[in-house]
C-alpha cells in the first residue's frame, strides 16, 4: 500500500486519490514533498544534527527545525548536546542510540510538514530507554496528520481511525480496533496471541 501511495508502483488498478486527485496524475516529485516516511532503519550522515534534520533544503529555518524537534520530543536530545544543532553525527548515526536516531527522523519528516505520514515499522527496534518518547511522537503525528502506520506491533496501531489486516497482499478485514475484536477474526486470533499490548 505505501509503495501505491508513493507510486514506487504504477499501473495499479481502481482509484488512489490524494485530496480527491489521483496520484497518477501528480508528478512523482511533487508527491513525495507531501508524502513522507519514517522506515525502521534510521538513515544518519555524518554530518551536523541540523542538517540530518533540515537536508540543507531552503526555507527550513531555525524556528521551523526547533518546532518539529519539539514536536517529537528530539529537542531534548539537542538540547543535551554542547554543540546543540552543530553536534556532528558519526556515519549512520553511530555516536545515538536507536531511539535517538529515530526521533531525529521523526523531527526530519515533521520538519517538511508532508499532508501524509507513513510510520513503516517505525517503532521496532526502538531502545527501552527512548521508547516512551517515541510512542508519544507518534502519538502527536497522529493528531496532527494522515498517518499510513505499518507494523506487526499491534499496540502500535490499536488507536488508529482504521486498521486493514492483509494477508498475503489482500485486504481480509478492516475497522478500528474494537470493531475487529467484535468480529472474531484474524485480527482478534492476533491479539489473543499477544502480538504487542493492544488489549
Amino acid at each position: 500500500l505505501s509503495r501505491l501511495l508513493t507510486r514506487a508502483y504504477d499501473g495499479y488498478q481502481g482509484s488512489i486519490t490524494l485530496d480527491g486527485v489521483e496520484i497518477s496524475e501528480i508528478r512523482p516529485s511533487v508527491l513525495r514533498r507531501h508524502v513522507a516516511a519514517v522506515h525502521q532503519d534510521v538513515h544518519l550522515f555524518g554530518d551536523t544534527i541540523a542538517f540530518n534534520v533540515g537536508l540543507g533544503a531552503e526555507g527550513l529555518d531555525d524556528a521551523r527545525l526547533n518546532a518539529a524537534a519539539a514536536l517529537v520530543h528530539a529537542d531534548s536530545l539537542v538540547e543535551g548536546l554542547a554543540e546543540g544543532w552543530n553536534h556532528v553525527l558519526r556515519e549512520r548515526g553511530a555516536n545515538l542510540s536507536s531511539g535517538q536516531g529515530q526521533l531525529l527522523t521523526f523531527a526530519r519528516t515533521m520538519a517538511y510538514d508532508p499532508v501524509v505520514v507513513i510510520l513503516d515499522e517505525a517503532t521496532a527496534s526502538v531502545d527501552s530507554v527512548t521508547e516512551a518518547m517515541v510512542q508519544d511522537a507518534v502519538s502527536k503525528i497522529l493528531e496532527k496528520k494522515t498517518v499510513l502506520v505499518i507494523a506487526h506491533r499491534l499496540s502500535t496501531i490499536a488507536k488508529a481511525d482504521r486498521i486493514v489486516v492483509l494477508d498475503g497482499g489482500r485486504v481480509i478485514e478492516q475497522g478500528n480496533h474494537d470493531h475487529l475484536l467484535a468480529q472474531n477474526g484474524r485480527y482478534a486470533d492476533l491479539v489473543r496471541k499477544g502480538l504487542g499490548a493492544a488489549g
